[in-house]
């Protein structure tokens, strides 16, 4: 099999050689498969990455499974459209399109591709930065798809403001470990729901306060919230507006993971903004967009020791798809990595 199938397009020219990378034929996480395939041909506009480490998202987790609504959306009805599996990635720049003008062989870069469960990735100029160099690449891998949802949850959607109080529904996970971390950063007074496992974790992140949701109700708390970002998705609207003020936002970045199988994600969403229609609260889902600016001031918080990257477990490439049903449990601490 060829990854021309992975990223079909015009090339400026040929790489050579073979690699293995983990392809997928029909949807299944029993489906994935470790091939020795061709190195993939770039683009003019793209830069050929020596993956040294990825994540996993519930995207990857979506995409493999096939949930009906996905496939509807694009994924392909009957099978999937794409062979190639996996986003974020961290790695050394290979080679580089004609037009790439910010990175050379040899330059350590983080950010997105799709098809980066592989040992090389071609990935878009505009969707990769700088690693910074006291930053590890597997640090680095975690980062992109998380922290830019995070980031572009509290800052463009939900306009958080120094002084604020800020709910974060799910704050142990991927997502939900960049937001408790970001929210501080921008000067919000943070309160973070979770389980008894990761109470600690969640204070060491900068919570304010934690709320463990075994043993207490977060939608009773005796105080109100100018910003709710729900990525466990666990409560309905009518439930968690008691604790909202009357002109919250409510910004939905995730749902009970795994959720619907006909509707994935999107069954949650649906629910809340239909509950949501007679209420003075705003509620807002987005789909994080990546861009190197974004990943840039990122990379600077990492760099800096603001922002760090909490790793739950590491897999092998060979072992993606245990990766995957591990993430599939619904308990992973931060992000679950995978070495190339």
């Amino acid at each position: 099999m060829a990854v021309m199938e992975m990223n079909p397009a015009a090339n400026t020219g040929e790489q050579g050689g073979t690699m293995t990378a983990i392809v997928r034929e029909q949807y299944g996480i029993d489906e994935l498969e470790l091939r020795e395939v061709d190195r993939p041909a770039l683009e003019a506009d793209q830069v050929l990455i020596r993956v040294q480490a990825s994540s996993v998202n519930p995207v990857e987790w979506y995409g493999v499974t096939g949930p009906p609504l996905m496939r509807v959306l694009g994924g392909g009805l009957r099978r999937p459209k794409e062979t190639a599996v996996g986003a974020d990635l961290a790695g050394r720049v290979e080679a580089v399109g004609k037009d790439v003008a910010k990175y050379q062989p040899g330059d350590e870069v983080f950010g997105t591709s799709g098809a980066s469960w592989a040992e090389y990735a071609p990935a878009r100029e505009e969707r990769l930065t700088r690693k910074p160099a006291n930053v590890s690449f597997e640090e680095a891998a975690a980062t992109p798809i998380a922290a830019v949802t995070a980031l572009q949850a509290l800052r463009d959607k939900g306009h958080v403001k120094p002084g604020q109080k800020v709910l974060i529904n799910g704050a142990s996970g991927g997502v939900g470990t960049y937001a408790v971390q970001l929210a501080k950063h921008f000067g919000a007074d943070v309160t973070a729901v979770c389980s008894t496992a990761n109470v600690e974790l969640a204070r060491a992140l900068g919570a304010d306060r934690v709320v463990d949701y075994t043993e207490e109700d977060f939608t009773r708390l005796g105080e109100r919230h100018d910003l709710m970002v729900d990525i466990a998705g666990s409560r309905s609207f009518r439930q968690f507006s008691r604790v909202l003020t009357p002109d919250a936002t409510v910004v939905i970045v995730g749902a009970k993971f795994p959720s619907s199988k006909l509707l994935g994600p999107l069954s949650h969403v649906i629910r809340t903004r239909l509950a949501a229609v007679r209420k003075s609260q705003t509620v807002k889902f987005f789909i994080a967009k990546i861009n190197s600016e974004d990943l840039g001031y990122l990379g600077e918080l990492l760099g800096a020791g603001t922002l760090k990257s909490v790793i739950d477990r590491r897999f092998a490439l060979g072992d993606a798809a245990d990766a995957l049903r591990y993430l599939g449990e619904g308990h992973a601490r931060g992000k679950v990595i995978i070495t190339v």
